[in-house]
This record gives C-alpha cells, structure tokens and sequence, in this order.
C-alpha cells in the first residue's frame, strides 16, 4: 500500500500525543437527576480512579440493596495507564514508519480496544444493578437497576445519564481523525480516472457534514416539554410527588432544561423566586385541563379558578385552550375565567 504524505504523518503523531490528555481528565460521566436532588449527582470514571458525589450515590444505592461503588470494583485500574501508554507508543510508531498498511492494522486495533472496553463497561453496569442484596430494606420484585451503557434510562424516579467526559471525548477525537486520514490516504490509492471526482466528492462531503453538524448543534439546544409521569415526577417547586396533570405546568429553560409543578400556584412561586432569571427562560405552559399530554403557552391559554375545581396546592386553577371550553368549564364548576397575569 501506498506511503502517507507528510502532513498526515504529522497529524497522526499529533493525535497520538493527545491521547497524554486522558491521564488529567475524567474518561466517562454517569449523571443522576431526580426531583429530591434539583442539582443532580455526578460520577466520573478516568483511568485509574472515581471521583465525584460517590459517597452519597452509595448511601441512597444502599437502601435497594446495590453494592458500594469503590475503586477495588474496577480491577481494570491497574493496567489501563499502560494500555493507553501502549496506544500512543505505537501511534508515535506508525507515524515513524509512514506506511497506509502501519496505520490500518492500528486503526482496527484502536476499534477492537474500544469495542472490548464498552463490553467491559456494559458486563460491570449489568453485575451492579442485577446482582442485588436480598435483605435490602427496599426491594421491588423483577426489578432491576443497571445504569445505561451510553444515553438516559429512568431508574425508580431517577433520571440516569452516561456518557463521554472530557477524556472520552479527547479519544473519540483522536479515533476520528485516524480514521479519516486512513480513508484519506485509501482515496488518493485509487486510479486516475477516480481522482479527478474525488475533490468534488471530498468536498460535497464536508458540506453535508458540516450542515449535519449545524443541525446537531441547534437541535442539542432546543427543548420541549414532557409528559408528566404520574406517581414518579416531582415537583421542581413543592417537592411533592406529581398525582395529576390536571392542574400543572412546566418552564423549560433555553437550554432545554424542564422544570415541573403539580399547581399553577407553584408554577408561579417559582417565577418569583428568581432561580432561573427571566432572560433564561425559553417557554412557560400549562397542561390543558381536557388532555394532559397537551401544553400550552400560559400567555395564550385561559384559566379557570374557583368552584369545584381542586388542585394539589390550592391554587384551584386550570389551564384551557380556547375560550369555548373555558366557558364550558367554568360554567360546570360554577367557577370564574382569568388569564396568567391575573391569576
């Protein structure tokens, strides 16, 4: 095969060089949101060590009968340092010996070691929430609590999260561009009458690459709201678990962070306090009192108050749609119609 330009042998030194990074930065999160706990939990996973709210991950773990998170769990501690090590000692050695052939066989050897590592990652997650104690003070039968392997997964009324940290992300980077240098150099191998379309095809590639990349990013920072989960979500606000939806509402921030409250009355407590400013909020809905699933602006909805309508915090009000069935309703409940400003 064909040898590697010099700008490529550089880069691949370069990336090789950067995988240095993961021995000061955390290579993986695990993130816990839950309504008791507004700020989260957080574990970091790096080389050779865990770091993070671990103790009080353990303590709540405890009461479902999980075992204690501890770095003895983790025998791949002792010898991850020099598999890394070994990594950049034989990306330094492919790019001294500048050969496409050198750096394909480290490119599968790369994937194999990323691959073998996620099923070690999955083998430990699985081992941990199914191998439970028996005599847990709280035990919920067939149920068990393996966090996710990458992504979210709804524990009991947790939120679990897992993903790259910083570490992981410096690898992936560095897989990325060994791959792309190695497509690269297969590319230019190919025949003249190939050549001339490649730069129309590598460049139609970038666009579309970089459009995906635009759409990624702007869709990462847009929210909507969610479906309540009834006897399992909180409120942001009260702290009380969520029974209905009926008389609730959310704020979801510009980031896409959604806060939710059982009452209306919460809802505006919240506002109030300041704990998000005014600039940071993106939208602010009701739940339509005649379909739960169904949100709305409260600067367009119209409340009815008063009557028979009970709500879990005695703000004794509920969004609608329209003004049609906001006279229905409060005609039935012998109730009055506002709007949000003045309510």
């Amino acid at each position: 095969m064909n040898k590697l330009n010099p700008l490529s042998r550089i880069l691949i030194a370069a990336a090789s060089l950067l995988l240095i990074a993961t021995y000061f930065l955390p290579i993986w999160n695990i993130d816990l949101a839950a309504p008791q706990y507004p700020e989260g939990l957080s574990m970091q996973i790096w080389l050779y060590q865990i770091t993070g709210q671990v103790e009080i991950i353990n303590g709540l773990n405890h009461y479902i009968g999980m075992k204690h998170i501890k770095a003895e769990m983790f025998p791949e501690f002792s010898f991850l340092v020099y598999v890394v090590g070994g990594f950049i000692v034989l990306g330094l050695a492919v790019a001294a010996i500048g050969r496409v052939k050198a750096l394909l066989a480290y490119v599968v050897l790369l994937l194999a070691g990323g691959v073998a590592a996620m099923v070690d990652f999955y083998q430990w997650g699985y081992d941990y929430g199914h191998n439970l104690d028996p005599t847990a003070a709280i035990q919920v039968p067939g149920m068990a609590y393996q966090p996710p392997l990458i992504g979210h997964k709804q524990l009991l009324n947790f939120d679990a999260y897992s993903y790259p940290a910083a570490g992981g992300w410096v690898i992936v980077a560095a897989g990325v561009l060994f791959i792309a240098i190695l497509v690269a150099a297969w590319l230019k191998g190919r025949t003249t009458k190939h050549m001339s379309t490649i730069p129309t095809t590598l460049k139609s590639v970038k666009a579309h690459a970089a459009v995906l990349l635009l759409a990624l990013a702007v869709s990462s920072c847009q929210g909507g709201p969610q479906n309540f989960a009834i006897g399992k979500d909180g409120c942001h606000y009260c702290k009380m678990t969520i029974m209905t939806a009926q008389y609730g509402g959310e704020v979801i921030t510009q980031k896409g962070k959604v806060y939710k409250f059982d009452d209306l009355h919460c809802m505006k407590g919240f506002l109030k306090s300041g704990e998000v400013p005014t600039s940071d909020i993106a939208q602010t809905l009701t739940t339509n009192f005649r379909n739960n699933n169904e949100f709305i602006d409260v600067n367009k909805a119209l409340f009815v108050k008063g009557g028979t309508l009970q709500s879990p915090m005695n703000s004794n009000a509920a969004g609608f749609a329209d003004k049609a069935a906001a006279e229905a309703a409060a005609r039935e409940a012998g109730a009055t119609i506002t709007t949000w400003t003045d309510l």
